[in-house]
């Protein structure tokens, strides 16, 4: 029973480490060598694309979506989407994306004279999957050994960290005051009603 109890802690515990890391904000430190439109149909990847732009059909089976090609120092390729994300979930309450993609496009370089950005973005790349990482916003820096505080990962994680304290705190004093106690009485009149069947089988 030990076994399978911290078998289902230590799932909880990675299900929700693997919501915080895609939810949360990343920076990446890349050149921007294209941008462009594609037509888009989701399929079982649904949940990893974001909903239609504010404005648009949202019950169309397909649509176009913006894409942000870059490259990072090693010169590995990294590819993101360009998606709002409205009042849906997660909740970044985007709703420039053309602005965005606009930005994005004035700031493409060559690799003989590259202007190096931070790229903010939530999600993941899967290549198996056709995944992509969503662009939140977009600034120049100065060289690819900028270093970028995550101060909003920070913050929410911190504030994450004191209600999950703050709930345990309260939970460990109500099992004390209430269940505990509950158990102790259930267990003494078991004990009790033990003792008299003992007796009972005695005489």
């Amino acid at each position: 029973m030990t076994y399978v109890k911290w078998t289902l802690i230590i799932v909880f515990w990675l299900l929700v480490a693997m919501v915080l890391h895609y939810t949360l904000p990343q920076h990446d430190i890349v050149r921007i060598t294209d941008t462009y439109e594609k037509r888009v149909d989701p399929g079982e990847n649904r949940w990893f694309w974001a909903q239609a732009d504010v404005g648009t059909d949202g019950t169309l089976p397909s649509r176009d979506v913006f894409f942000i090609q870059t490259r990072l120092e090693n010169g590995n390729v990294m590819v993101y989407r360009n998606e709002d994300t409205g009042w849906g979930w997660p909740p970044y309450f985007k709703f420039d994306t053309s602005n965005l993609q606009a930005e994005a496009t004035d700031m493409r370089s060559t690799p003989d004279n590259p202007q190096w950005v931070a790229l903010k973005h939530y999600g993941w790349r899967n290549e198996f999957m056709t995944v992509f990482p969503n662009a939140i916003s977009v600034r120049p820096v100065e060289g690819p050994d900028v270093r970028i505080i995550p101060w909003t990962t920070i913050v929410v994680l911190v504030l994450l960290l004191a209600v999950f304290w703050a709930l345990r705190v309260r939970w460990l004093r109500f099992r004390e005051r209430r269940i505990d106690p509950a158990l102790e009485r259930t267990g003494d009149r078991l004990d009790a009603g033990s003792d008299r069947v003992k007796g009972w089988f005695g005489k």
